[in-house]
C-alpha cells in the first residue's frame, strides 16, 4: 500500500519563483520538501479543528484493511458496518460486489479507498 498519494497544485509565477529562490538558498531541498512543510505547518495550526472533528464523526485515523473472511464474519453475525477512516481504507480484492453490498452500510474516507472497481460501484451510493 503507498504511503503517499500524488497530488498536483496551480500555482503562480511568483509564489512558484519564490519556492525556487529558497530551493536555491538551501533553506530547502527541493519544491516538494518546501510544500511538504507548509502543508504539515497549516495542519498543525488546524490540530485542534482537526481532533474537534475526528471525535465528533467518530473516525478511525491510520490503515485499515478488510478481507472476504472479515466481511463473512460480519454477514454470519447479521450486522453492517459504518466505515468512517481518516487514512488508508484497502478492502481486499477477494470481497465480491455483492458482499461488500451486505455487509457495508456506508463508507466515508478522507484519505485514500483502495478496491476493486466493482466493490466502488456497488457501494458507491453509500459513500459519503
Amino acid at each position: 500500500m503507498p504511503e503517499s498519494e500524488k497530488v498536483t497544485i496551480n500555482m503562480n509565477a511568483v509564489d512558484l519563483g519564490k519556492i525556487d529562490l529558497l530551493v536555491h538558498e538551501g533553506v530547502y531541498g527541493n519544491r516538494t520538501d518546501f510544500i511538504r512543510t507548509a502543508i504539515r505547518a497549516q495542519l498543525e495550526k488546524h490540530s485542534l479543528e482537526v481532533q474537534q472533528s475526528v471525535a465528533r464523526h467518530s473516525y478511525g485515523i491510520g490503515v485499515f484493511s478488510y478481507n472476504r473472511a472479515d466481511f463473512e464474519r460480519y454477514k454470519s453475525k447479521k450486522e453492517r458496518i459504518r466505515i468512517t477512516i481518516i487514512g488508508i481504507l484497502d478492502l481486499a480484492n477477494d470481497i465480491p460486489a455483492e458482499l461488500a453490498d451486505e455487509v457495508v452500510e456506508s463508507v466515508q474516507v478522507r484519505g485514500i479507498f483502495q478496491a476493486t472497481r466493482a466493490v466502488k460501484d456497488i457501494l458507491a451510493d453509500r459513500m459519503q
